[in-house]
């Protein structure tokens, strides 16, 4: 699936909108200062009620000369197979974190990321889109 590919952008491009709705909504009930996995359960009960599918932890294996390497990578959320979620509580997103996802996007052949830090005061300020 190349990014190229109308239908593809633009379910990506709702599917962004429906994780932000989503991810303010778990950040509105729980706020900031909780573990990483309080919110990533959160966003996957919000994520089940708007019917959206996605994996949780899903593994993702580095290809090597053409060897399929499983070196500990894991996305914290794919979402119907078309956008990588990444959360984050920390006290601001670095650029280490953009790097990681990044690497997360060329891994997988993916286009669309999101990096969403729930330890804000307001989450659209911890919220970033990255495209490959």
């Amino acid at each position: 699936m190349h990014h190229k590919d109308r239908k593809v952008t633009k379910r990506s491009d709702e599917l962004s909108q429906l994780i932000i709705g989503a991810s303010i909504e778990v950040h509105r009930n729980l706020g900031p200062g909780l573990l990483e996995s309080s919110y990533e359960e959160s966003l996957c009960y919000e994520l089940s009620l708007r019917d959206v599918s996605f994996e949780r932890q899903k593994s993702l294996p580095l290809v090597y000369k053409g060897n399929e390497l499983e070196c500990g990578y894991r996305l914290d959320l794919l979402v119907e197979k078309l956008v990588v979620v990444e959360i984050k509580t920390v006290e601001r997103i670095e650029p280490i974190h953009e790097a990681q996802l990044l690497t997360y996007l060329k891994l997988s052949g993916l286009w669309l990321g999101m990096l969403i830090n729930f330890n804000v005061p307001v989450l659209k300020d911890g919220i970033r889109r990255i495209v490959n």
